[in-house]
Parts: C-alpha cells; sequence; structure tokens
C-alpha cells in the first residue's frame, strides 16, 4: 500500500467516524429513513452533474444500470439506514466499533465468493474478530430494551459492507470511481425517498440538523466514497477495508470530545480484539507472522 493510500484511509476513516456524530446528532429529529433519504439524496446531487457532463461516465452509467442498483442498496440504503437506527440506542463510538467488523465479512465472503484461499492465519483472524464481536456485545451501552436489536442491525450493516465491497471488486471493476459512487447514491435515495415520506417528522427538523446532513452528506459520504471505490479496484476489497481500523478511534474520540459520550472498558476490549482480528484477516500483519 503506497503512502498516498494510506494517507486517504487516515482522511477517510476520520470522515466516517465523523458520520456517526452527525448521525447521533440528527436521527433523533429525523428518523432513521428520512435522515438517511436525505444523506444519500445530497450526496447524489453533489455528484450526479459529474456523471451527466461526462460522456464516457454517462454511458458506463448507462451500462450497468442494475449493478449500481445493487450496490446502492448493499453499500448505502440499508446499512446506512440500520446504522442510523444503532445509534438511537448506542453511542456514535460504540456504532463505529461495530463498524469495524466489515472486513472480516469482506474476507468471509471473499473466500466464498471470490475463491481466495483461506490461510491459517486468516481462519485464526476470523475467529479472534468474531470474539471481540461477543465481549462488545456482552457490554453494550445501553439499558434501553431496542439496544440489543440495533446493535444486531449494525452487524447486518457491516455485513452489508462486505458485500458491497466483493460486488465492486468482481461486476465493476472497470467502472470509474465518481460513477460508482454517484450512481449507486442515486439508486439509494430512489429506493428510500419513497419510504422517508411516509415516515417524514410531524415537527420540522431544526436548522442545526439540516446543517449536519448536509456536512454528512458531502464530506462524509460523496468524497471519501470516491477514494474508497478508487482503492477497493487498486488494493483489493480486503486491503481496501483497512479504513475500518481507524473509524472506531475517530469515532469514539469524536463522540467523547463532541457529544460527551464514554468509553467502557468493553467497547475498549472488544474493539482491540475485533481489530486484532481484522489486521489477521487482512494481512497487515509482519510478513514473518504469516
Amino acid at each position: 500500500m503506497s503512502p498516498t493510500e494510506f494517507l486517504q484511509i487516515i482522511l477517510m476513516a476520520a470522515a466516517w467516524g465523523g458520520s456517526f456524530l452527525f448521525l447521533r446528532m440528527t436521527v433523533g429529529e429525523f428518523g432513521a429513513v428520512p435522515l438517511i433519504a436525505m444523506r444519500v439524496t445530497i450526496a447524489a446531487l453533489v455528484l450526479l452533474p459529474g456523471i451527466l457532463l461526462n460522456p464516457a461516465w454517462r454511458e458506463q452509467f448507462r451500462h450497468n444500470f442494475f449493478k449500481l442498483l445493487l450496490l446502492g442498496a448493499f453499500n448505502a440504503a440499508l446499512p446506512f439506514s440500520l446504522f442510523a437506527h444503532a445509534t438511537l440506542y448506542v453511542t456514535a463510538g460504540f456504532a463505529s466499533i461495530i463498524n469495524a467488523t466489515a472486513p472480516l465479512f469482506t474476507a468471509f465472503l471473499a473466500w466464498l465468493w471470490l475463491r481466495e484461499r483461506p490461510t491459517l492465519l486468516r481462519v485464526a483472524g476470523l475467529v479472534t474478530g468474531f470474539s471481540g464481536v461477543v465481549l462488545l456485545v456482552g457490554g453494550v451501552p445501553s439499558t434501553q430494551s431496542g439496544a440489543l436489536l440495533a446493535t444486531a442491525g449494525a452487524f447486518l450493516a457491516s455485513l452489508c459492507y462486505g458485500v458491497a465491497a466483493n460486488f465492486v471488486k468482481t461486476e465493476l471493476a472497470g467502472v470509474h470511481a465518481w460513477v460508482t459512487t454517484g450512481g449507486s447514491l442515486v439508486f439509494a435515495a430512489l429506493l428510500l425517498l419513497p419510504l422517508s415520506l411516509w415516515q417524514w417528522p410531524e415537527q420540522s427538523p431544526s436548522m442545526h440538523s439540516w446543517l449536519a446532513v448536509v456536512l454528512l452528506a458531502v464530506l462524509c459520504t460523496s468524497i471519501p466514497n470516491i477514494y474508497y471505490f478508487r482503492l477497493v479496484i487498486s488494493a483489493g476489497p480486503t486491503r481496501a477495508m483497512a479504513v475500518a481500523f481507524l473509524i472506531p478511534v475517530f469515532g469514539m474520540l469524536w463522540g467523547a470530545l463532541l457529544l460527551d459520550e464514554t468509553v467502557t472498558l468493553a467497547m475498549l476490549g472488544g474493539c482491540s480484539v475485533i481489530l486484532l482480528g481484522t489486521a489477521l484477516v487482512g494481512g497487515f500483519t509482519s510478513r514473518r507472522l504469516r
């Protein structure tokens, strides 16, 4: 992985760690589905002009219509909504730790889907990572009755990211990252907007929340996703998911600094074990250990 790719991963992690902060700030006023509908709609509107103005990109969009629809469902509409719902019950930092399981699902699906041959070290990584999941779930930082169900939904969202990463590698490798990002967000918006109108809050969200949604859409969705899909193609889905290493760090940092969230020992312990497992699965350990 080049220094440029590593820098991109750090910036993506900072942005995506911040997305959990914005979710916590706004989901109470919008509701999960309306919030994510606005997130993907604004993000799509930022990127769509670039696709329409570029003949080659327009052609890629037209030829990959159905594939972009599937990607929009599995990389945006479903996981974004599940994580937004989860932040109604758990902290931003806790949700960001669950997001760190995405590389585990990505690697597991790559073995099944891409026929990547599993090594003993990577099998150990999966076992370690999911042990961290058990430790994390045992310390769900909420007494609300819906917390465990919301946590399960967040893990399902991470599984969706694993599906999406492998799908991009196998089905959209020749498509420009701008088209992959913008096209998938367009279809995510089309999927969610009808449902969001039905669930729209009776009381209009505040201007403060609308500003947070705009920042969530532009800084945490449109821009980082372009770089992410480029990494999936150049470095592979498992290595591109290295960004998940740092998302919990930024998620807990932003939550503690800006929302006064508490970082528990269970969160730190579960996060550490999950990241260790992810390092083994993704092959980010020393070559001498392989």
